[in-house]
């Protein structure tokens, strides 16, 4: 191992949480959450919801700082280390986070464009015709691929520049910094957009809206689905960033203490966020005499159509309202990049003995070519292609290969002395291995074969070729990567 990763450490604990929550809170939590709680029940969704967070994210999260604080490395190398024959599953986990970070920096890059634009609301009357036409010039056939949007490819390469700046740096003044700007400066903004929006005629519509409970739901097994694969969603549970950053952490930390406030503030700014949303989408509905059921939207479409429609109604604030909103984006998509990088990089950096610099600069540069892909006119169809395949094919398959590799195989009383070292309130003992053990791993694996069940199988002769050639790069670069021979004595 190289000095220069063996010496790194947060510098405080402040740092560490500010960077793990700027991971958690990302796009998902401020247009993914509020779509999905109101199709799945309301108000009634929140119990779900919460015992979601108690059985499944929380415990999840443990195994992952528990990993991270022991070993001191990566998932590839605590996957060797367990035994070399685990390594390939170490690598393999590693190339679903890769592959999302390849389109979430394009959707990065799409809302960057309307950073500026939304000083004076440049999208027009129209924004659904300009979102689609003017910046994406999308194409739903696969000849699009030839066509590229120059205005898409110019906001790719300054948010790669941005998210390689800040990650190709030392720990501390990299994402340390970073994440002790943005992250604070995201929640600010946040509750400024968040207490203006329950002002709005309509407010108290739009959150009664999203809150009236749906009490039949609560036997709907898909509700609890819902919730489960939100969490999982919400928290990066399978992503390892949790388990890296957790690798640097001092020797004095309080680990359940930690991951109780990353879980709080993540889900906390989930439901906040939703509040705010709904009271706009209120607002709207009022002004417009449109049923909030017929506005409620999720992802792009709330993003880039949705709200610019509702800013062009609000008249003057939507000046300041809109780009406030479109920083917030950018803040939450940027950190949460960030994030994606460090479990590879790391990993990369204990196999083959690279600086911290290099190791960044070439997940970036492979990474950077993936994502040309998404400034062609057909960009767009193939970024909704990969993240309904990545996230419900593999980021769920992570979630069960990664708990039975550190609970089962390795085993949790291993983790438990380091858990538990500094532990004042909560202490972790037999239950929670019993259950980590035996109960998550059948969890996960059930939610992954409805996943993919729902998602996956059933799809056009387009779409199951690029799944095809997404399975070929899933499967055959962690060969290719655990039988290269590592560069460091230790790994």
């Amino acid at each position: 191992m190289s000095s220069e990763k063996k010496n790194v450490k947060w510098n405080s604990n402040i740092s560490f949480l500010l960077a793990m929550i700027g991971s958690a809170v990302g796009l998902g939590n401020i247009w993914r959450f509020p779509y999905v709680a109101y199709t799945n029940g309301g108000g009634a969704f929140l119990i779900p919801y919460i015992i979601s967070i108690l059985i499944l994210g929380i415990p999840l999260l443990f195994v992952e700082y528990g990993a991270g604080f022991k070993f001191k490395a990566g998932i590839s190398k605590i996957a060797h280390s367990i035994n070399e024959k685990y390594e390939y599953i170490g690598w393999f986990i590693q190339t679903t986070p890769f592959l999302i970070l390849t389109y979430y920096v394009c959707v990065v890059a799409w809302d960057l464009m309307y950073v500026p634009i939304s000083f004076f609301k440049g999208w027009g009357s129209d924004p659904e015709q300009f979102f689609g036409t003017v910046l994406l010039q999308s194409s739903t056939t696969p000849d699009g691929l030839f066509h590229v949007s120059i205005y898409v490819l110019v906001a790719l390469l300054t948010v790669w520049f941005i998210v390689w700046f800040i990650s190709h740096r030392n720990l501390n003044e990299g994402i340390g910094k970073a994440n002790r700007i943005l992250t604070p400066l995201l929640f600010i903004m946040m509750a400024v957009i968040v207490f203006y929006a329950l002002t709005l005629p309509g407010a108290s519509l739009g959150v009664a809206t999203l809150f009236t409970p749906d009490w039949n739901s609560i036997v709907n097994p898909v509700i609890w689905v819902a919730a489960f694969g939100q969490i999982l969603f919400s928290l990066s549970i399978g992503m390892t960033i949790t388990l890296a950053y957790a690798s640097y952490l001092p020797d004095d930390v309080n680990i359940p203490k930690s991951a109780l406030t990353v879980a709080i503030a993540n889900c906390s700014f989930e439901l906040f966020t939703a509040i705010g949303v709904f009271s706009i989408l209120g607002y709207m509905s009022t002004t417009s005499n449109i049923p909030i059921g017929n506005l409620v939207s999720q992802g792009t479409t709330l993003a880039f159509i949705a709200f610019p429609q509702i800013f062009n109604i609000m008249g003057i604030v939507g000046y300041i309202i809109g780009p406030l909103f479109f920083l917030c984006l950018l803040f939450a998509g940027i950190t949460s990049n960030i994030s994606i990088i460090e479990p590879i990089a790391l990993s990369i950096q204990d196999k083959f003995n690279l600086t911290r610099s290099k190791a960044v600069t070439y997940i970036c540069a492979l990474a950077f070519v993936i994502s040309l892909l998404f400034t062609t006119s057909y960009g767009g169809t193939l970024l909704g292609i990969f993240d309904t395949f990545i996230n419900q094919f593999g980021l769920l398959l992570n979630v069960v290969l990664q708990t039975v590799l550190l609970a089962v195989i390795y085993g949790l009383k291993k983790f438990l002395p380091g858990i538990n070292k500094n532990a004042t309130f909560l202490r972790l003992g037999t239950k929670w291995k019993m259950w980590v053990t035996y109960a998550i791993p059948v969890i996960a694996f059930v939610l992954w074969i409805q996943a993919v069940s729902a998602n996956v199988i059933f799809v056009d002769s387009t779409t199951r070729l690029v799944e095809i050639l997404l399975l070929l790069i899933m499967f055959c670069s962690p060969l290719l990567l655990s039988r290269l021979q590592p560069k460091n004595d230790d790994f």
